[in-house]
């Protein structure tokens, strides 16, 4: 297992953060094979996702490396079926910071905040290529919500998990 950051921390993002984001979150979701070119119009509107969600950054040495829309209002989830679920949406870390704790940083603080907010559970969809990804999620006590799998357009089908807050 790779080596744990030395310092990395968890915070709002700021505007002028947003386009290192998109930069990013482009990066391993198309460039990695994970989203279509399509999809990467959305993945690069990190200022519509501030907009609708709690934008969160975790940066080592000043520079980000990972980066998670939490959402605990609205529909920008599109999975939450209720007020007392939030969500989270895409989870993106640097490849370079991969396996060195900061996917699992970034849920653990969706966690938290969503717990402090009251809700009562954390949904998600992912893809299933996303393998690494549902690793974590299961090690972090996320179990399958197979009869919420939903299809955003044909041929794109995602998985959703929980956890109970």
């Amino acid at each position: 297992m790779a080596e744990p950051l030395a310092s990395p921390s968890v915070e709002p993002a700021r505007p002028e953060d947003y386009d290192a984001i998109a930069e990013l979150t482009v990066r391993v979701y198309v460039d990695g094979g994970l989203a279509s070119p399509g999809y990467g119009v959305e993945l690069a509107d990190v200022a519509g996702r501030a907009d609708r969600s709690e934008l969160l950054v975790v940066r080592d040495s000043g520079r980000i490396v990972g980066s998670v829309a939490l959402v605990l209002d609205g529909d920008f989830g599109n999975v939450t079926a209720s007020e007392d679920e939030s969500a989270f949406r895409m989870l993106v870390v640097d490849p370079s910071a991969q396996g060195r704790g900061v996917g699992e940083l970034l849920v653990r603080t969706c966690l938290e905040r969503a717990r402090a907010a009251g809700k009562r559970r954390m949904v998600l969809s992912t893809d299933p290529r996303m393998t690494a990804a549902q690793r974590l999620y299961r090690r972090m006590g996320f179990t399958r919500l197979p009869e919420r799998d939903w299809s955003p357009e044909p041929a794109i089908d995602l998985l959703v998990y929980a956890r109970e807050l």
